[in-house]
């Protein structure tokens, strides 16, 4: 098992940025490939970044490119995500998410998730 707790949420004005962190415990000596999704209210969870446990692939939704960069750090078992020029639209709930084969870009890729943590942005 794998317990994933996500901090670095809150409430920024429009152009401003923010950074998530993830922890990772538990199972943390298999291999996992991470990712980072949100989810506004009425909306269905979208996918915001991932990346593969060495890093070095890295994948990133259409709305976020250019402006969101996701990194980790394996001794520390964290996981981030880098948000620069917000938008109000990206206001949601960010959850953190792990899995130990591929991941990928979908919910369905990743086994074990966060709880989220809130991101608002003013306009």
């Amino acid at each position: 098992q794998v317990r994933l707790v996500e901090s670095g949420g809150g409430l920024v004005q429009a152009g401003g940025s923010l950074r998530l962190s993830c922890v990772a415990s538990g199972r943390t000596s298999s291999r996992f490939a991470m990712g980072w999704f949100r989810q506004a209210p009425g909306k269905e969870r979208e996918f915001v970044a991932a990346t593969s446990w060495s890093g070095g692939n890295t994948y990133y939704g259409d709305s976020v490119k250019g402006r969101f960069t996701i990194d980790r750090d394996n001794a520390k078992n964290t996981v981030y995500l880098q948000m620069n020029s917000l938008k109000p639209e990206d206001t949601a709930v960010y959850y953190c998410a792990a899995d130990p084969v591929v991941g990928g870009t979908t919910s369905a890729d990743f086994t074990f998730w966060g709880q989220g943590t809130q991101v608002t942005v003013s306009s």
